[in-house]
């Protein structure tokens, strides 16, 4: 089950003059709105993915204004569609996570940005950079200027981002370049207001259909037509994207008190820099800056001529960009050296050449600016690990905070794979595991560490073609359901079968894209427009022609052993796909919480299964614990006297899944699990019965205190 945002997206139908309330995600699907686009997709990412859940349950707004909406199986998909913006006038947005996803969307992006577009084309880019990313760690800002598009990096303030987003599709237009906007995770999760305009009708649309289709060789990307357009983007549309963003003031400068010093600082950046300077003494708590601050809304491409203008008569300015190469500070670099200006420009040397830039990072690499150029504080300045809350919380513990990896959700139906992984390894010896991206890569984090590389979206197969010919055992390979549909199916299965190379596929069917939230993929079992589409992993690589494959539910961890033991073992050549099923646990609760708590309320009888340790029985040994890992399953100290080991303990949080059970029958753990039944709304069979083994159970225990 999706995430729902049927509540917030009525503001999407505010008009001229209302004011928005509301999140930043919500914000920006606004904007598009207000923008007049024709066309919409993307492919889900963090921490971007919620624009296309907004997006598909505004799907009446949407359809009311002639609008399309794709949800692509891929970025390189999404991109590729906005190729209705090169040759007619339809403004189109797109989105997803960067920097991976822009790399799937390369090829795609590299025509578009070649032909050029007549219509506004924009990509919404989730820039999941440095410490709450879940990827590699990469900018947008060197594929912008490879590709020559023009990145915008908004000031985060809701009425700004929106301002941005509509001026952007200008800037599209005027300079025939798409533009790409991107929002890092607090940008995205920003709360704030502005004042709204009516919603657009798209120029052309369902509702407004193109007569006839437009053919303008200067167009293909193909040559001699690709030489020209090469051309074009250096003399022509740059010039074009400098006029606009001067003539419209994209980008912002905030006069301060000082003239000796000022700030360039990306406009993403703006937030943290002001609060930074206000614990300085050198801003107050509205924004208002004792130094001139530079704001670059357009990360690229600079202009010169504003940089130069800011630096004059400056002793000093410093440059705030997140992340190395240092393209802004060489840029600035050229831009005053050509204009014969001798400011010093400070960035690296005193803020970090790579990672975040948090507040206490921001604080200590500004007030070391200040230091170096001599300026005067008017309050002392306040280091980084002032502000630290590690170091904070340390302080008060008196020791290091210990390490919290990240790991599967409670009952997730991908953890009792891996447990079945470290059984079989047991007894067979540890596997080369090639990993791949989604939920399941928790694998490779305590307790079970299993998972060698790790290489793309549906890339496990893929990458395992180069070790498993060198291997002396058959080697693992795991991919999601969602990385399936990206392009495991094209670039793992549909390669491995070519190439007969003889692997193992564990295939994740959780039945959603649940890393990112719950999207609807092509094989589950609904659809965001009524029923399932019929499409199924096992019919896809039947179709292949894989010729061993087979489906095992997840929580049967001993059945997944031996499953797992076949494919190890069978003189059978080629591709084995082990097809794990097992529903979202997330999506699982989400969904029948409502329907329990219904019947419930309605008296209806109700049973739930809880699971337990017999303290009596539990040797200490935790093996259950190593084997699992479930957040629900920890210790607690024992009551018996005798004993001074913890015992296993199931707290609060389990939901059921008996996995615990399942991995010490499966491993031939101490029997010291049992299963509860909780019956709400009990019969009178239920009573009856209640009483009769309380009846027992009580004489049997007093036969043993006797």
């Amino acid at each position: 089950m999706e995430r729902s945002f049927k509540k917030e997206v009525a503001s999407l139908r505010l008009g001229e003059g209302d004011v928005f309330h509301g999140e930043g995600i919500l914000a920006v699907t606004k904007a598009l709105l207000q923008s007049g686009v024709s066309y919409v997709g993307g492919y889900q990412g963090s921490p971007i993915s919620h624009l296309l859940d907004v997006l598909v349950d505004a799907q009446d707004i949407l359809d009311e204004l002639g609008i399309h909406l794709e949800t692509c199986t891929t970025e390189a998909a999404a991109a590729a569609m906005l190729g209705a913006s090169i040759n007619y006038p339809l403004r189109g947005a797109a989105t997803w996570k960067s920097v991976v996803g822009t790399n799937v969307a390369s090829d795609a992006l590299s025509n578009l940005s070649s032909a050029g577009v007549k219509g506004g084309a924009m990509i919404v880019i989730g820039e999941d950079y440095a410490e709450g990313a879940s990827i590699i760690q990469e900018r947008s800002h060197a594929f912008a200027m490879k590709s020559q598009m023009w990145l915008l990096d908004p000031r985060p303030d809701l009425a700004h981002i929106v301002d941005t987003v509509e001026k952007g599709f200008q800037l599209s237009e005027a300079s025939n370049t798409p533009v790409m906007l991107e929002l890092r995770i607090r940008a995205c999760h920003l709360h704030g207001r502005f004042v709204c305009k009516d919603n657009r009708q798209p120029l052309f649309s369902r509702n407004h259909v193109l007569e006839r289709p437009d053919f303008d060789y200067s167009r293909i990307c193909l040559p001699p037509a690709t030489y020209a357009q090469e051309k074009h983007k250096i003399e022509h549309r740059l010039p074009a994207a400098l006029k606009f963003i001067a003539e419209q003031g994209l980008n912002e400068v905030f006069d301060g008190e000082r003239e000796d010093v000022g700030i360039i600082v990306q406009g993403g950046l703006y937030n943290t820099a002001v609060r930074a300077l206000a614990e300085l003494g050198f801003a107050d708590f509205y924004g208002r800056s004792q130094i001139p601050i530079y704001v670059m809304n357009v990360a690229y491409p600079i202009l010169p001529d504003e940089v130069s203008a800011f630096c004059a008569g400056k002793k000093a300015v410093l440059v705030v960009e997140e992340g190395n190469p240092d393209y802004i500070e060489q840029a600035v670099n050229v831009a005053l050296r050509r204009a014969d200006l001798q400011t010093a420009v400070i960035g690296k040397a005193v803020l970090p050449m790579a990672g975040e830039y948090t507040g206490a990072v921001m604080l200590d690499g500004i007030a070391r600016f200040l230091d170096t150029t001599g300026t005067d504080r008017a309050a002392p300045s306040r280091s980084a690990e002032t502000l630290s809350g590690k170091a904070k919380a340390a302080a008060i513990l008196g020791t290091e905070l210990p390490t919290r990896p990240p790991s599967f959700c409670t009952g997730c139906p991908e953890r009792p794979v891996f447990s079945a992984i470290k059984i079989l390894e047991k007894e067979m010896g540890p596997s080369h595991i090639a990993a791949d991206i989604g939920c399941h890569t928790f694998s490779t984090l305590p307790p079970f560490n299993l998972g060698n590389t790790v290489l793309g979206y549906g890339l496990g197969l893929a990458s395992a073609a180069g070790v498993a010919p060198a291997m002396g055992k058959r080697v693992i390979s795991v991919m999601g359901d969602g990385g399936f549909w990206h392009n495991g199916l094209t670039s793992g299965v549909a390669g491995n079968l070519f190439n007969k190379d003889d692997s193992i596929l564990l295939v994740m069917n959780n039945g959603y894209a649940s890393a990112t939230g719950w999207q609807f993929l092509p094989s589950s079992r609904a659809h965001r427009r009524g029923p399932a589409t019929g499409m199924s992993i096992e019919r896809a690589v039947r179709g292949l022609g894989a010729p061993w494959l087979r489906k095992v539910r997840t929580y049967n961890v001993a059945t997944m052993v031996k499953t797992l033991r076949a494919a190890m073992t069978t003189p059978v050549k080629g591709l084995k796909v082990i097809v794990a099923d097992g529903e979202c646990q997330l999506a699982r609760q989400r969904r029948i919480r409502p329907q329990i708590a219904a019947k419930v309320k309605a008296g209806e009888r109700v049973v739930r299964q809880r699971f337990g340790v017999d303290e009596d029985v539990c040797t200490g040994d935790h093996s259950c614990i190593r084997l699992s890992g479930c957040p629900s399953l920890t210790v607690k100290p024992t009551t018996d006297p005798l004993r001074r080991d913890p015992v296993a303990h199931v707290n609060n949080d389990c939901v059921g899944c008996g996995l615990c059970g399942e991995v010490s029958h499966a491993a031939a753990l101490c029997p010291s699990f049992f299963r509860a039944d909780i019956v709400q709304n009990p019969t009178w069979l239920d009573k009856r019965l209640h009483a009769v083994r309380k009846a027992v159970i009580g004489k049997l225990l007093g036969q043993v205190s006797a």
